[in-house]
């Protein structure tokens, strides 16, 4: 290992001042909204609440390609949970998608056919919601649930299945076979098969004490919890968490920010080497994102306190500590261990439960 010249400490010294000059200089006070101030930042943001009638529903998210009808969403969710689909017909979309537990599996990475993991390490994203976002998977490659839906049903460590293979398996049910010729006005496809599916996830959107506030019940959020949306609303956290869903609207680098600490790991020798993974947590599975270029869909922020592990990877198993992550490295302003709180109260009144629409 080289020894580090005079120049060099002046240099690690200067930098290291540089980043530290956010801690030293005050921080501004958090401005202090009224309720109704807070009510409309949000919804003039288009941070809108969840439909409680179907029509509303409608209006937010029909597709016009795969409109919805109440014998559609039935066979739709039929399919969401029907185990034929996979290899060994002991899995389902239901499986890794828990519908009572926040809509993913609580799992580091997805498990499906034969134990096997993602290769990516990848997490099941949650199917709560996810309709209103404008792309699915963490790199944002399918453009909608239709698409998505036919996703894991293909992939060799999920449900391990071609689209023929589906067909058939379903073929060989008379009532499948009716019900497709009743929805579709045509014989069983896979292409159906995602319509089905995602017209049924469509359904799947939540309400709670976040969307009670927005509609005008002031006592829905707790004083703490309206401290930490003010803290989301001013500091920069609505600029990606945004929409209905409160994220899934865009695709965004991360990390932003880099910090001194994170190249402590530098060793000097001919070659400069730094430590591995881009993120402030270990990369396991090596998942870079959209292009391989640190890319990542902006990740759905209802029910967020009920889909842990963390990121990509599961990396992460605490939300005060996403929080922490997200303010240092994304809005390059950490957050103190009181507005962190602030904030983690906040995001729990995004936890709602599925609405039960009265289907026409």
């Amino acid at each position: 290992m080289k020894k580090l010249f005079h120049p060099v400490t002046i240099t690690l010294f200067v930098v290291t001042f540089i980043f530290l000059l956010p801690s030293i200089l005050p921080s501004k006070a958090v401005k202090i909204l009224t309720d109704e101030a807070l009510r409309q930042r949000a919804i003039s943001t288009n941070m809108l609440p969840t439909p409680k009638t179907y029509n509303e529903l409608l209006k937010v998210v029909d597709n016009p390609q795969n409109l919805m009808t109440a014998k559609k969403i039935a066979l739709g969710k039929e399919l969401f949970n029907e185990k034929l689909m996979s290899k060994d017909k002991d899995i389902a979309c239901a499986s890794c998608h828990l519908l009572d537990k926040g809509g993913d599996d609580n799992l580091p990475t997805a498990i499906g056919f034969h134990g096997r993991a993602n290769p990516f390490h990848l997490n099941s994203p949650t199917v709560l919601n996810a309709a209103l976002a404008k792309a699915e998977f963490w790199n944002a490659r399918a453009k909608d649930v239709e698409e998505q839906a036919g996703g894991p049903i293909q992939a060799s460590f999920e449900m391990n299945m071609k689209p023929h293979e589906v067909v058939e398996r379903l073929n060989a049910v008379s009532a499948y076979v009716s019900k497709f010729q009743e929805v579709f006005g045509a014989t069983i496809s896979f292409e159906n098969v995602r319509k089905a599916i995602g017209a049924y996830e469509r359904i799947l959107l939540t309400h709670g004490a976040y969307d009670e506030f927005l509609e005008g019940d002031n006592s829905a959020l707790s004083a703490k919890a309206k401290r930490g949306m003010t803290l989301f609303m001013t500091k920069g956290c609505k600029g990606c968490h945004t929409g209905m869903s409160v994220g899934g609207q865009s695709v965004q680098y991360f990390p932003l920010r880099r910090y001194l600490s994170d190249y402590m790991g530098m060793i000097f020798e001919p070659d400069l080497r730094i430590k591995e993974s881009p993120f402030p947590f270990p990369n396991e599975g090596g998942f870079l994102g959209k292009d391989e270029r640190l890319k990542f869909r902006v990740p759905i922020l209802r029910n967020i306190s009920r889909t842990a592990p963390y990121f990509h990877n599961g990396a992460v198993k605490e939300l005060k500590e996403v929080v922490r992550i997200m303010s240092k490295y994304q809005l390059g302003n950490e957050f103190t261990p009181k507005q962190i709180d602030e904030v983690v109260a906040f995001l729990k009144t995004l936890d709602g439960e599925i609405v039960e629409y009265e289907i026409k």
